[in-house]
């Protein structure tokens, strides 16, 4: 994630850079360190340094890593032929390299050419089999022709071998829920809490695929996630207050007779509409009698 301090240094250099101020190495070094995709940006200013004997010649070795980045910017824009000509330019000076061969994959990929990039990364997988890059391009490339299916079986392929891998738990889950296979959703979001237990993101997608599976069992292991999900945003995740609120709904409504069940989550659906009014009234009071209106037709004490 990019800090307050390094995105108002970006768009600083930026705008220097647009207006004629010089620092356009600088630009495209930040941008590259804080991994971020200004590609119409990169593209302009990088073309500018490429296209200057002068100014490439200073580069040095860093001439080759803004090949690269013009190359994978060019793409994004859909100029291939500037993408095709910084690709052979790397090919000819890293005859080989497995690192261009994944940027000659990319580019077939930009193309529409799935067969000839899943056969270039087959390729390239021969002699690096735990390259991760690689199977995530393949994955990426699998999902690009609609094939959810073969993405699935990917994906699980390289989650046993990366299970450390946070982003694919998280594009695995993702994927499960467009399907909806909560179950296995549920298992992925499981694997990313474990892994980082103090990302709120995890905690509220899980509640949420919980309460959409619904039985009391699954509803009360929601509205617990809901409440951490709270307690990790700082008590400020308005999602997640709504999210207590139908999860307090639906267990009262499963729990009649149970007293301390349904008094129990009584009592976190007051807290939560109250947090929620409180909330409405600082930051939309015009909002509030739609709110009000809501809390009402879930039948909810405020």
């Amino acid at each position: 994630m990019v800090g307050f301090a390094e995105e108002g240094e970006l768009n600083r250099l930026e705008s220097q850079v647009d207006n004629g101020g010089g620092g356009a190495w600088e630009y495209l070094s930040l941008v590259r360190k804080l991994k971020v995709r200004r590609s119409e940006k990169v593209l302009k200013h990088g073309l500018s340094i490429l296209n200057d004997p002068k100014s490439r010649s200073k580069l040095g070795p860093d001439e080759w890593t803004l090949y690269e980045q013009v190359a994978i910017a060019a793409m994004d824009c859909h100029k291939l032929d500037i993408a095709k000509d910084c690709v052979q330019t790397l090919s000819k000076r890293f005859p080989g390299s497995t690192r261009i061969g994944k940027l000659e994959g990319m580019w077939l990929e930009a193309k529409g050419s799935w067969a000839e990039a899943e056969k270039a990364y087959s390729r390239l997988l021969e002699d690096n089999p735990l390259d991760p890059i690689i199977h995530k391009r393949r994955v990426a490339v699998a999902k690009a022709q609609g094939n959810v299916s073969g993405a699935i079986e990917l994906l699980n392929k390289y989650l046993e071998v990366f299970m450390a891998d946070h982003d694919a738990w998280r594009e695995l889950a993702e994927i499960y829920v467009s399907l909806q296979m909560y179950k296995q959703s549920a298992f992925c979001y499981e694997e990313l809490i474990l892994g980082q237990p103090s990302v709120p993101l995890y905690h509220i997608a899980y509640a949420e695929v919980l309460y959409t599976l619904g039985g009391l069992e699954n509803l009360n292991t929601a509205k617990k996630y809901y409440a951490s999900t709270i307690e990790l945003s700082g008590g400020k995740n308005t999602r997640a207050l709504f999210g207590i609120c139908l999860c307090s709904t639906a267990i009262s409504q499963l729990t009649k007779g149970r007293n301390r069940e349904e008094r129990e989550s009584t009592d976190l659906q007051s807290l939560a509409a109250t947090a929620l009014l409180k909330e409405y009234k600082q930051k939309a009071p015009a909002k509030l009698p739609s709110l009000s209106s809501v809390l009402k037709s879930i039948k909810l004490p405020f």
